[in-house]
């Protein structure tokens, strides 16, 4: 009974446990360090007790006194040293005396019933385990919540790691594309002003040696001049009529009197800027007006500069009337090709006067000489010797698949939108630097422009999987390639 009256003594009135870093307030009650903080945070900083404020300027401080008895009834056998988690069924009010029955929720406590009458008799109360399904069903609830919450941003956060990954990818990917482009543009304008300074030099050499001629020639008559001058001048001085005349005789007679004769006009010298320049203007405000201008999506149609200088419409015979002005474009620099049976593969097999190329299992025959050894072809002979299309720094190439297109050069791959393989064009502009392959099925649509200085002859070269046909598209009246030889010099 002892025991009991003492763990009485020692139990908080607002956890209903023993005391846990017990601290004494300066009304005399004590109550849990954690337990007093929390009310306060919640009811307002006075005692749970007798409702006397705690002053603001005094500190909360622990029972030492208190936390030492505690200690001792905790090491002996008839209290259990664990803090109780909540009121037990033999709970009792340490003012009244009487079971803890009903809960205030007004302050937060356990009460008896004899606290409904006097402390809390205006207050809200319930049964205690009313009380607790009620707030069990309200923690659930949130609980439910939270979860869902928690679901919804690891949705998000794994949504937006996507999304910085293919973000930061693309901006990779993109920032590699420009560097190569810019790299490669640096390096044709380097070349080109090379050439450009080199050809200002020749002419400026060759009219600086016609000025220096010319002025060569305007010293000798001048000089000339001057010695005629000093002659007459002499006989003009001489005092001696007799001298004078028998000089000017002589003089007359070995004609040193004959004057050098008039200076001849001066021969202008040839020097137009407009000639020096030659197209570099023209070149210049095309590939200015490139760079500057709004690159629409890969859909929209080509502008000017995407597809070299314009050139005059050909025949109204040779463009078909119901095609986009950037297929009308494309048919007006079309060149009708065939392919070199002697360079192609023995898996393929050609048709309809070498426009046809179908892949085959099995081969056609033996390997010729100087045929591919991989499954390509070309429209020339050049010979077998090649690296796969786009995998070298002089070879630029498309590769067309079921589920993706990419643009290969220099063993670098380039992801493009997906796009039908039915109809393909390739238009070059050795002028600007700009390789093009068009799709022009449903719509004509540029794909992607590889940008260089082209200083070899450029050959098309083809490369099919097996089971497939490849045919080259023929336009009447379609101008010839160029021979080998001259395609550095003309569009393919």
């Amino acid at each position: 009974m002892a025991a009991r009256l003492l763990e009485d003594k020692l139990t908080c009135a607002i956890c209903l446990g023993l005391y846990q870093d017990p601290a004494t307030l300066p009304c005399g009650h004590n109550f849990c360090m954690v337990c007093i903080q929390d009310w306060w945070g919640r009811c307002g900083k006075a005692c749970p007790e007798c409702r006397q404020p705690f002053p603001d300027d005094a500190e909360l401080r622990r029972n030492v006194a208190l936390s030492g008895v505690l200690e001792v009834v905790r090491a002996g056998p008839a209290v259990d040293p664990r803090p109780c988690p909540g009121p037990d069924p033999g709970a009792r009010c340490p003012r009244h005396g009487l079971p803890l029955e009903l809960f205030c929720r007004t302050e937060g406590r356990c009460v008896c019933s004899a606290c409904t009458v006097h402390e809390c008799r205006l207050h809200e109360r319930a049964l205690l385990d009313a009380e607790r399904l009620h707030r069990e069903a309200q923690l659930r609830a949130r609980l439910e919540v939270t979860q869902q919450q928690a679901t919804q941003a690891e949705t998000q956060l794994q949504e937006m790691q996507q999304q910085s990954s293919q973000i930061q990818s693309l901006a990779c990917t993109l920032a590699s594309s420009v560097s190569s482009k810019f790299s490669s543009l640096q390096q044709a304008l380097e070349m080109r002003r090379a050439v450009v300074l080199r050809d200002i030099e020749v002419a400026k050499t060759q009219v600086l040696a016609q000025a220096r001629d010319e002025e060569q020639r305007l010293k000798v008559h001048l000089e000339a001049l001057v010695r005629h001058g000093h002659r007459i001048q002499e006989l003009l001085e001489q005092v001696d009529d007799r001298t004078f005349l028998q000089q000017l005789f002589w003089a007359q007679e070995s004609q040193l009197l004959e004057p050098p004769g008039p200076v001849e006009p001066l021969t202008p010298l040839q020097w137009d800027e407009d000639q020096q320049l030659g197209d570099l203007k023209e070149l210049l405000s095309q590939l200015c007006g490139l760079l500057l201008e709004e690159r629409g999506h890969p859909g929209a149609p080509a502008k000017a500069a995407d597809l070299g200088p314009m050139e005059a419409p050909g025949p109204p015979t040779l463009v078909p009337s119901a095609v986009c002005p950037l297929r009308r474009k494309l048919w007006q620099n079309y060149r009708n090709l065939t392919f070199d049976p002697a360079s192609a593969n023995r898996h393929f097999y050609l048709s309809r006067q070498d426009q046809r190329v179908k892949h085959c299992r099995q081969p056609c025959g033996p390997a010729r000489p100087g045929s591919f050894e991989l499954w390509q072809l070309t429209r020339c002979k050049l010979g077998p010797h090649t690296d796969n299309i786009g995998r070298g720094p002089s070879s630029w190439g498309l590769c067309i698949q079921e589920d993706s297109v990419q643009a290969w050069h220099n063993g670098e791959a380039q992801r493009l939108p997906a796009v039908s393989g039915r109809l393909l064009g390739v238009d070059l502009d050795l002028a600007l630097g700009c390789l093009t392959f068009y799709s022009l099925e449903p719509q004509a649509q540029p794909l992607h422009t590889f940008h260089a200085l082209f200083t070899q002859p450029l050959t098309p070269v083809f490369w099919l999987l097996e089971g497939r046909t490849l045919t080259l598209c023929h336009q009447p009246g379609a101008m010839l390639p160029p021979e080998p030889q001259e395609e550095a010099s003309a569009p393919s």
